[in-house]
């Protein structure tokens, strides 16, 4: 018995000098270090301060990346980094390229401080831990919607559990740029804007052709000032108010000076949700399944986190997964013509919620109502809408306009792609530029050419020069005049006078699918006999009848809060009946 303590006693010695030894050795050289690497929009700068053994800072000195997604990506890759005293670690599913470049950037800095192997294996997630048994209510899908649901529920004092299968939350929101619309906001009436919900319905009807649901309309109109303020609540800026396309009046909200305002929700709802005791949220986790009892009622969802599925029961379970607008397949069985078109979104919008929502009898409604955004930079990025709205124009590679920028999305893209190669040029000039702080990120991509003049800027973009000059002149003219005569557009802001002027080659792009899961106004889903189906709601791009068949530029996010919000709710209040 002496002799087994003797040698347990060595052993520990031994083991104790060992790790001792391995602590030592040094795994850098001590200092500050500046990386470089490639992203999405450009290079990508880092600063990495190491010790001899450890990462100690990781400081993001330059991006390009699109908003919100660049800044996630760095955190989440920064926490993976030091966890692992390594860069031996994945990029971010939701966004492999700017994680990539970040990553890129990492490891030349770290290649600088010497960096000698790789003590620690690939880090997994921060959010790769088991999820509980069970929780009062699991949401799909951590994007505007889920987020909303989310905090709307804890707030009722209820147990959450968010479930996200990519490596960061956020999902298109993230990628929103034109704004909330609302109507009868604070922020109208300090600006003299008057609108109504009557008038936001109208136009939202209108814009989608008639085909949306009218009573899931009303509920958008009539909940959309509440929703502002209950994100100003928890620290959103929403306080400028400009026009996107098919509104009659300004009622799409954003951060002050134009900002975009998807990674403002995301980063206001992320927070909020943080600070909430009984919210989890949980990332690279991939719902596989909606379980049902044996009464039909939803019960929970097996998930798949780590490489190990677990079932988590739930007494409700909220339906916030997105669209389908990454899965050209799928586009394409229900519109043969998009087969091949790029789009807009986050590569895991691929209609993984409704599929399961089908399988277990949910109604599905509208879904050949897919909609193309007319101004994507190909193989680039989205350029919000409110470009045009602040005041840009188009122009086809004859030098001429030839739509009215502010038509409905359908509309515009299909004018774009009626033109030579199926490409034209988003026009603006300085003043546009400095109204709208979103177009930053795109000069810091690389994709706007720039011109002293109007005739240097033809130059570059390869359009005559006379035509190009005579197309400023006339929208110009038109103005000061107040009317368009060329193509009846509304609201011109502002004259394309005042240099430098600037360009983005565009062409339209698979960016908001319609159709999806039958909800009502109270977000219960409707099964295909027409009733609700019992612990189910739904919320966001996942969900088809708002829209009808053409979306409104500052409705998604609309969309995605108030429903969002109106799912959590009642989630939340049927548990205690």
């Amino acid at each position: 018995m002496k002799k087994r303590t003797l040698w347990s006693a060595l052993l520990g010695i031994v083991a104790a000098l060992s790790l001792v030894a391995c602590a030592t050795t040094p795994v850098f050289t001590a200092g500050t270090y500046i990386g470089t690497g490639k992203g999405h929009g450009g290079d990508i700068k880092v600063a990495v301060t190491v010790s001899a053994a450890k990462v100690l800072k990781i400081e993001l000195l330059q991006s390009g990346e699109t908003a919100g997604i660049g800044d996630a990506a760095f955190k989440e890759l920064s926490d993976r980094v030091m966890k692992a005293n390594s860069a031996n670690v994945d990029v971010v599913a939701g966004a492999s390229e700017s994680s990539g470049g970040i990553l890129e950037a990492i490891k030349d800095a770290l290649n600088q401080a010497g960096f000698k192997g790789a003590p620690v294996a690939a880090a997994a997630s921060a959010s790769a831990k088991a999820p509980a048994k069970s929780y009062d209510i699991v949401i799909i899908g951590a994007g505007g919607a889920g987020l909303s649901a989310a905090n709307a529920a804890a707030e009722a004092g209820v147990s959450v559990a968010v479930f996200e299968k990519m490596g960061l939350v956020g999902g298109n929101t993230l990628r929103a740029t034109g704004g909330l619309n609302a109507a009868g906001t604070k922020e109208q009436a300090a600006a003299g804007i008057k609108d109504s919900v009557e008038l936001f319905f109208q136009d939202t009807m209108k814009g989608g052709y008639n085909k949306n649901d009218p009573a899931l309309v009303r509920t958008l109109a009539e909940q959309g000032a509440a929703t502002v303020a209950w994100l100003e609540s928890l620290g959103a800026n929403l306080s400028d108010v400009g026009r996107l396309a098919g509104a009659s009046v300004n009622r799409a909200h954003r951060p002050v000076g134009g900002a975009p305002v998807g990674p403002e929700v995301v980063k206001t709802l992320k927070g909020a949700a943080d600070k909430q005791a009984g919210i989890a949220i949980f990332t690279s986790a991939k719902v596989q399944e909606l379980l049902l009892d044996k009464a039909g009622a939803a019960s929970g969802i097996r998930v798949t986190i780590g490489g190990k599925d677990y079932k988590v029961a739930a007494k409700a379970v909220i339906l916030a997964a997105g669209g389908f607008a990454a899965n050209n397949e799928m586009v394409a069985s229900y519109q043969p013509s998009l087969r091949g078109f790029a789009t807009t979104n986050h590569s895991g919008a691929m209609g993984d919620g409704i599929a399961m929502a089908e399988k277990i009898g949910a109604a599905l409604v509208d879904m050949k109502e897919i909609q193309t955004h007319p101004t994507y930079a190909p193989g680039k990025e989205m350029i919000t809408e409110a470009v045009r709205g602040n005041g840009a124009i188009l122009v086809g590679h004859e030098g001429k306009r030839f739509i009215n920028e502010l038509e409905t999305r359908d509309v515009v893209s299909a004018a774009v792609l009626a033109q030579k190669g199926k490409t034209a040029y988003i026009v603006f000039d300085q003043s546009v530029r400095k109204s709208l702080k979103a177009i930053e990120d795109y000069v810091r991509m690389g994709i706007v050419a720039e011109g002293a003049t109007p005739a240097e800027l033809a130059a570059k973009i390869g359009v005559p020069a006379d035509a190009f000059a005579a197309t400023l002149d006339r929208y110009n003219a038109a103005v000061a005049a107040k009317a368009d005569p060329d193509f009846k557009r509304a609201d011109m802001p502002r004259a394309l006078a005042t240099g430098p002027f600037y360009s983005i080659e565009i062409t339209p792009a698979v960016h908001h699918t319609m159709g999806g899961v039958k909800i009502d106004t109270s977000a219960r889903v409707i099964s295909a006999a027409g009733k609700p189906i019992a612990g189910l709601w739904a919320a966001g791009e996942v969900t088809g009848g708002v829209h009808g068949g053409n979306r409104l530029g500052g409705n998604a996010v609309a969309d995605i809060t108030v429903f969002g919000r109106i799912a959590g709710t009642n989630a939340a209040a049927s548990l205690k009946k």
